[in-house]
């Protein structure tokens, strides 16, 4: 008896505790458990960045069902691969923001913390211009260098340039949300990420397919859809940021470029930002390699299969973060212990949630991807892809936790470094012999993808240990 009442104890403080994490109270998160701290931290991260994975799997589907999908299926493929360099912008500065923020809330200085988030939005603002203009004029080009055919790229010249030219949407949408989980306040970026996926859920079938006076607009309707849900998320944070009612009260004067502060966050976001670079210019590369290997249906089964490894590494991105923030709340208020001890608890929660998931795609990959489409050949290859990747997810799961680690605490160069080993000089060469050289094309690819990521947990994992981190100064 007394062992059912302890039972059902704990499930009612597990739900409560649930409550509390999508509700957003604001607690002190460098004073309460470490567990208590990381859930209610974690489950809206995770909702949150499902979310963002989301995105890219209601175009596919709804474009997977058009005619010519191989060449739709491609085209969403292809240019989120090219959005990688702007989510690479976006998540760069998302991190600087996360860091800087959560040092001066653990610092218990929330003002100076809403002067960094508005200071972190002007940077975004200023360099994104320049790659929606390039984005704007050269859609079709970008599409070509990526490897798709004359017949993919003239297909989805329009797709591209919608997406392209509201990519500081894509950037705001990151960003804004890194101010609030810097904050402490991962709910209101999970729910902004639900706005938006919600509306393109609801939009796209009626862009794509038309509706009453709304013509159908084909592939270019996934792109309208997406846009506008983001703008909605945009909309929702916007709101947040100024209704007083969050631990960070923003003024129009923190909209006044601070040189001296833009300075100190550039330093954190620049390495950060490049951190994302190294490691979309691979799968960019990646993704050109499999399509001149394996041709359009090649191309569109990676593409499945990249998108539905994404699905399920964004929510575990989203667990990681939960590390990221509380690595930078705890140094702010020198818990130095603390914020280590925080980082090993995640690392267990990342473990058992990427296991189930490796194990999942190993026996149900064929399903899932079937889902998408209909034609057999991408089926297959999808499915071929998924047995690969999944062998290596528990890896992503610990490099992620470990990157996220040296983030939190604003020593974004760590993991730059190890990028560009694991990336550019072993991953992408090891790629090219496979595929190219030993004649094994898109499977040399996907072999060489969970390799690179072995290197980078081994290489975290080290480099943490010798805790150099703990005396990063933000």
């Amino acid at each position: 008896m007394s062992q059912s009442i302890k039972t059902k104890g704990k499930l009612s403080s597990f739900f409560e505790l649930l409550l509390q994490s999508l509700k957003g109270s604001e607690v002190d998160l460098t004073t309460i458990s470490i567990k208590r701290a990381i859930i209610l931290l974690a489950i809206p991260m995770m909702l949150e960045m499902a979310m963002e994975s989301v995105f890219a799997l209601v175009d596919l589907y709804f474009v997977g069902h058009l005619e010519n999908s191989s060449h739709a299926i491609q085209t969403v493929g292809l240019t989120e691969s090219v959005l990688t360099i702007i989510y690479s912008l976006a998540i760069g500065l998302s991190m600087a923001a996360t860091a800087v923020v959560s040092r001066r809330i653990g610092e218990k200085n929330p003002e100076a913390a809403a002067k960094a988030g508005m200071q972190t939005i002007i940077i975004a603002l200023a360099v994104n211009t320049l790659i929606t203009i390039a984005g704007l004029i050269y859609a079709r080009d970008i599409l070509l260098l990526m490897g798709a055919s004359e017949e993919t790229a003239n297909h989805g010249t329009t797709f591209i340039r919608i997406m392209m030219g509201g990519s500081t949407i894509i950037v705001l949408l990151f960003l804004v949300n890194g101010i609030f989980r810097g904050a402490g306040n991962a709910a209101i970026a999970m729910r902004s990420l639900w706005i938006a996926n919600i509306a393109n859920i609801i939009l796209c079938p009626i862009f794509i397919n038309g509706f009453g006076p709304i013509p159908a607009f084909g592939l270019t309707g996934a792109a309208i859809a997406t846009t506008i849900g983001r703008s909605l998320g945009v909309s929702y944070q916007v709101y947040n940021l100024f209704n007083g009612k969050n631990a960070l009260k923003i003024k129009l004067s923190y909209f006044l470029p601070d040189f001296k502060q833009i300075k100190a966050i550039v330093k954190i976001a620049a390495p950060a930002i490049f951190q994302f670079v190294i490691a979309s210019c691979s799968w960019v590369f990646l993704a050109e390699l499999v399509a001149t290997t394996g041709g359009d249906e090649g191309s569109a089964g990676y593409q499945t299969a990249l998108r539905l490894m994404m699905f399920f590494l964004l929510p575990a991105w989203g667990l990681s973060n939960a590390a990221s923030t509380l690595v930078g709340q705890n140094l702010g208020a020198g818990r130095t212990d603390r914020a280590e001890q925080s980082v090993y608890q995640t690392l267990k929660y990342i473990i058992i949630f990427m296991a189930v998931v490796s194990i999942v795609f190993l026996t149900c990959g064929h399903l899932f991807a079937s889902f998408f489409t209909s034609d057999i050949k991408v089926i297959e290859i999808a499915s071929h892809a998924l047995k690969i990747l999944s062998i290596g997810f528990v890896i992503y799961g610990t490099g992620m936790v470990f990157s996220s680690a040296f983030n939190g605490a604003g020593d974004t160069w760590t993991p730059t470094k190890i990028n560009i080993f694991a990336f550019w000089l072993f991953q992408i060469p090891f790629a090219y012999l496979l595929a190219k050289y030993l004649e094994m094309g898109p499977t040399g690819v996907f072999i060489a993808i969970p390799s690179a990521e072995a290197g980078i947990a081994i290489a975290a994992f080290v480099l943490f240990k010798k805790g150099k981190w703990k005396k990063t100064m933000v």
